[in-house]
């Protein structure tokens, strides 16, 4: 079929810009919405960026705070990285997802893994599009239920993960609680 032809194309060849590539002068915030249309793959049908949206990343401290009112190439790339991840995980979890990263500080070492493994993704996901003697609608239906299974299962996993590391920076109450009630030390 070719439009399974045209969305394995799309999957294996179109990226957003490289972090080097973002534009390297600030930007209004129009700008920026017009920018990361962009940013998106072709064809999605993603809700469309707002600026409430990126009043609303900044507020609950998602996004960085711009400079002024100008917004730099660090901006442009998390916002990239959340308008993907927030088709998938709650902007909740976006934000504890980027803000434990090790690189979290470096926005280029950051972007530039993000990219890696949203290229390794839809490489993945491309692969497993029908072939070309795969036509018909009952290998589109496999395909897709095979897609929709294995994005059941990376949420699921994404999720608890972030639900573990939740709890991994919560201090241990128990251990608080034992140092409120034990006596204190003689002297």
């Amino acid at each position: 079929m070719k439009e399974v032809e045209e969305l394995s194309r799309r999957l294996s060849e179109w990226r957003p810009a490289p972090y080097d590539s973002l534009p390297d002068l600030d930007l209004y915030k129009d700008q920026v919405l017009s920018y990361m249309q962009r940013q998106q793959l072709p064809g999605e049908s993603a809700d469309e960026l707002t600026g409430a949206m990126i009043n609303n990343y900044i507020k609950s401290g998602v996004l960085p705070r711009p400079a002024g009112k100008k917004y730099q190439r660090q901006h442009l790339a998390a916002l990239t990285a959340i308008c993907q991840l927030k088709q998938v995980l709650s902007v909740a979890d976006v934000s504890a997802l980027l803000a434990c990263q090790p690189d979290a500080s470096d926005a280029a070492a950051f972007y530039g893994r993000y990219l890696q493994q949203l290229d390794e993704a839809l490489r993945r996901a491309a692969d497993t599009l029908p072939g070309a003697g795969e036509d018909g609608r009952e290998a589109l239906a496999r395909c897709a239920l095979t897609l929709a299974v294995q994005s059941y299962a990376d949420r699921l996993a994404a999720r608890e993960l972030l639900a573990l590391l939740e709890r991994a920076e919560q201090p241990d109450t128990d251990a608080a609680q034992r140092e409120k009630t034990a006596p204190a030390p003689k002297k």
